[in-house]
């Protein structure tokens, strides 16, 4: 098995704990990436129903275009073609992403720090330690240098920059990801300077909403727009 997919038995699908988010579960960009490549749509809407085991054969079942995730009985994900309409704004250079996101302290608090994703506690080329940061303009980004392009990747590169820049200081609490809908429009090459921007679409009493754009220079790459729950805190974990 490669490293950058799941294991897939027929229509069976297991998320390794390599590519968690909360210590327990799946990352919820990764999971949703892993499922959109199965729709085959070039714009998906993903929606996670519980958080996504790991290490377990999840059983896949598709109705035309949709598809479904389940744990047994339990629906973990469903995903389906969607449109998507979204004006992201423009990356600022790579160089100048470096020095914004080395401008700030690592976060001591960050809620999971095993996040494949976003998780400062995760080694260099195991997760993608990426570290969505204010940009001064209403936007977060992060610097990112795949070292892997498969569509699950991309999507998860779209995802924790959306937590961030709808709640950067966590005032709300913890917030997990609900619902992603993304494109992806062109591939980066391996270690190519990419930029992911992250920034606020609203919120509502229950839910906040994000766009995310990943750009190479003035190449738009990936577009999504996520929803975002805030959870209770007892959720952070220490992996």
């Amino acid at each position: 098995m490669s490293s950058h997919t799941a294991m897939r038995l027929g229509e069976t699908i297991v998320i390794e704990r390599r590519f968690r988010g909360p210590a327990g579960s799946g990352n919820g960009g990764y999971t949703c990436g892993l499922v959109a490549g199965l729709v085959g749509a070039d714009s998906v809407e993903v929606t996670l129903r519980v958080p996504p085991p790991l290490d377990t054969p999840l059983r896949v079942e598709r109705d035309g275009a949709e598809v479904r995730v389940l744990d047994g009985e339990t629906l973990v994900v469903e995903a389906r073609p969607a449109g998507l309409e979204l004006d992201p704004p423009a990356a600022p250079p790579f160089a100048d992403a470096e020095r914004i996101v080395a401008s700030y302290a690592p976060d001591p608090d960050h809620p999971f720090p095993g996040c494949f994703v976003c998780g400062p506690g995760r080694e260099d080329g195991d997760g993608l330690r990426l570290e969505p940061t204010p940009a001064g303009d209403g936007t977060v980004v992060a610097t990112w240098r795949p070292r892997e392009n498969a569509t699950p990747f991309l999507w998860a590169a779209l995802d924790c920059p959306g937590a961030f820049a709808v709640d950067p200081g966590w005032s709300r609490g913890v917030s997990v990801l609900g619902r992603l809908t993304a494109r992806v429009v062109e591939r980066p090459a391996v270690g190519a300077e990419c930029v992911v921007v992250g920034w606020r679409l609203g919120a509502d009493e229950r839910r906040l909403h994000a766009g995310t754009a990943l750009w190479e220079g003035d190449r738009l790459l990936a577009l999504a727009k996520a929803v975002w729950f805030p959870v209770d805190a007892a959720v952070r974990d220490t992996a």
